[in-house]
């Protein structure tokens, strides 16, 4: 099925794959295992869903790595492609791609993508998971086997770039993608920071070439380099959205913003209940959204994150820890009470709980200070 037409290039999806077919010639940069790097005489590149996102062990995926050459040789000969290719690969669904195109004058830039962050997500300087030898790869970790998640880009520009600009595009198209998972908050799977991609994204970037000098600069200051950035975080988002109902409404949570230190919703819940009177308890049990994803409570649980991070990097002192939490935390019990007007009293008794950067302490604050205002919330 063709999806559509973009400059000297056309889009189909077959199957489980994306294809963008060259009807003139382009210049290509990609991650591409066969024909990466840059090339001027790639006549298709395409991204290929080649298992389940969890707990599909398909012998073929050996030869990803072990015989990258022969691997995409059989895929093109089963979908009648050109053996000059350049080729991604993902667990995504090709039917949650997500094309977007934005414009200036002449210029025309389209971001194909497919995404999943759910099992992947990572923040740069997260703890690696295999060494590369002189042997091959060694795991580091448990297994050293990826959980899934990838976020691909097939970046279609209609216009010639210099060499360098073709490097530069990757970067401002991987700044993109950065807005895009620091918007939707996402977590880190791998520490308690949040996420600029995953441990395997992948990206390839296709020029027109002729047609006028190339263009020189893709970075921020460039029309070239706006619209790759509105394109890109335009599409990611959507493909996100789909493959794994990652919105911004969905990440109205409190356990979503503070899964990166250890929660999730049931352990919330739950350490929120062991604070509670039973009554209590087994109402928040029974009706956990309404304390989750409450506006006001979200937002005051937010804050509350949002210091920490600034203690963590250094832009607070040390020094205001304890205060800044109890402050916040103050704010939360008020938000989840609807009580404003006890925010003094709240704070005075938040004063005698634990409150520190691990992340076990940290949890265990916010849940006190829910649990006070939830104390509160039914109390005339």
């Amino acid at each position: 099925m063709q999806l559509g037409t973009y400059g000297g290039a056309e889009v189909h999806r077959t199957g489980k794959m994306l294809i963008v077919r060259f009807n003139e010639p382009h210049r290509v940069i990609s991650t591409s295992r066969v024909y990466g790097g840059m090339h001027d005489d790639l006549q298709c590149i395409f991204n290929h869903q080649s298992c389940e996102p969890a707990g599909h062990h398909r012998k073929e995926l050996k030869a990803i790595v072990s015989d990258p050459l022969r691997y995409q040789t059989e895929l093109c000969e089963q979908y009648g492609l050109p053996g000059l290719s350049a080729s991604l690969g993902t667990a995504a669904n090709m039917h949650y791609a997500a094309i977007e195109t934005a414009r200036f004058r002449n210029l025309a830039v389209t971001a194909i993508c497919t995404g999943g962050v759910e099992g992947n997500a990572g923040r740069a300087g997260d703890p690696a998971s295999v060494w590369e030898g002189e042997a091959g790869f060694e795991p580091l970790a448990a297994s050293g086997d990826e959980p899934p998640g990838t976020i691909n880009t097939m970046l279609l520009i209609n216009r010639e770039l210099a060499p360098g600009a073709m490097v530069r595009s990757i970067m401002t198209a991987t700044e993109a993608k950065c807005t895009v998972l620091q918007e939707l908050a996402v977590s880190s799977r791998y520490s308690d920071g949040l996420a600029t991609g995953t441990g395997t994204d992948q990206i390839a970037v296709a020029c027109s070439l002729g047609g006028g000098s190339p263009l020189t600069s893709a970075g921020k200051h460039s029309k070239l380099g706006e619209l790759i950035g509105r394109a890109v975080s335009r599409a990611i988002g959507k493909t996100l959205a789909l493959q794994n109902s990652l919105t911004p409404e969905n990440q109205r949570s409190i356990s979503g913003h503070i899964r990166r230190f250890g929660a999730d919703r049931t352990g919330m819940t739950e350490g929120v209940a062991r604070r509670l009177p039973e009554e209590a308890a087994e109402l928040i049990r029974k009706n956990p959204l309404a304390l989750d994803r409450d506006p006001l409570a979200v937002g005051a649980a937010c804050a509350l994150v949002h210091v920490r991070d600034k203690l963590a990097w250094g832009i607070l002192p040390q020094s205001c820890m304890r205060e800044l939490f109890v402050m916040h935390g103050a704010l939360l019990a008020s938000a989840v009470s609807r009580k404003s007007g006890e925010y003094a009293g709240y704070a005075a008794r938040l004063e005698h709980e634990q409150a520190g950067m691990d992340n076990h302490v940290f949890l265990e604050f916010i849940y006190a200070a829910c649990a006070l205002g939830y104390r509160e919330k039914w109390n005339n």
